[in-house]
């Protein structure tokens, strides 16, 4: 295991920096929405939080961090936070390659597709969709995640946005509970899945939900993506583990151990097989870290316009 002490100083210098938990150009995480026409002006704003983006490069590192956990070499990880953080964004440009980025990148075109198809009327800025700072509240750093989170509530606030459209469990909570309590900034906080409408027939999918630790206890919101996929015609089959009784899948162990982390996503991931049926994840982290194992596991998004709204073309 890492010194958390050390973990925490390199994320928090990242984020007063660059405002995200990696050092890098936000033009190399937030690319996504290139070409797609979204709107520009709106009080209700696509949050994304930067999150499913920041997957591929959670990945390499926490790779690297594998590598070395328990080794002589571990103990040096903490003096990243000593490298000028201009070097730190000119090495991210090389460290993840586009086709790495582009399945969580379709997982974004994924969202806009079907709150576009529900009806749903939204904006998107690029230059207001901020990393909300949740690691730091996870880690503990108060102090950093208040900072930041005051900061983006400023600039959300200045911009007149009212509605916040989330598309990860992290940064619903952090907009949701986080951010009027340490912030004192209230936005109506919504995450994509709860605006949509969507019918179908029943299809013959059968799939198992794995509930992200946020939505299942902290925010309880459980309940709405499986009313979703059965208005969709879609069969869901729980696990005892599910809802308010889910299991975590190790994500946020990642930067203090992931060797830790990995044992507790494989004994959630023999729980989630059980049913036999393919796995979907509603959180990007979840999902990176289903998939590191071996889980058959897609991200709900995806599922839902592939078999929903596409179905002839599969």
């Amino acid at each position: 295991m890492y010194d958390p002490q050390s973990i925490i100083q390199l994320i928090a210098g990242n984020v007063r920096a660059t405002r995200n938990p990696f050092g890098a150009f936000s033009w190399v995480l937030n690319r996504w929405w290139k070409g797609l026409g979204l709107p520009r002006q709106g009080d209700t704003l696509l949050a994304t939080g930067l999150m499913v983006q920041s997957v591929p490069f959670i990945e390499k590192i926490t790779g690297h961090l594998e590598r070395l956990e328990d080794t002589r070499w571990a103990p040096f990880v903490g003096y990243g936070a000593w490298i000028p953080k201009k070097l730190v964004q000119l090495g991210s440009l090389f460290m993840v390659r586009p086709k790495e980025q582009a399945p969580y990148n379709q997982i974004l075109k994924d969202v806009v597709t079907l709150l576009r198809h529900s009806g749903i009327r939204f904006a998107y800025r690029p230059d207001l969709d901020f990393y909300s700072g949740i690691l730091l509240y996870d880690l503990g750093d108060h102090e950093a995640f208040v900072a930041h989170a005051r900061f983006v509530a400023s600039q959300l606030r200045k911009a007149g946005v009212r509605t916040l459209i989330t598309v990860d469990p992290h940064t619903t909570y952090a907009f949701k509970v986080l951010y009027p309590r340490y912030a004192q900034a209230v936005f109506n906080v919504h995450p994509y899945f709860e605006l949509l409408r969507l019918k179908a027939p029943q299809n013959g999918h059968r799939v198992t939900v794995h509930d992200p630790c946020f939505y299942g206890r902290y925010v309880k919101l459980s309940h709405i993506p499986r009313h979703v996929l059965r208005d969709a015609g879609v069969v869901v089959c729980d696990v005892p583990q599910s809802g308010l009784l889910t299991h975590c899948c190790g994500g946020p162990a990642e930067s203090v151990s992931p060797n830790l982390s990995r044992h507790i996503v494989t004994r959630r991931v023999e729980q989630l097989q059980r049913t036999g049926a393919p796995i979907l994840a509603m959180c990007p982290i979840c999902l990176g870290n289903l998939k590191k194992v071996g889980a058959e596991v897609e991200d709900l998004a995806s599922f839902l316009v592939r078999h929903v709204l596409k179905p002839s073309k599969h």
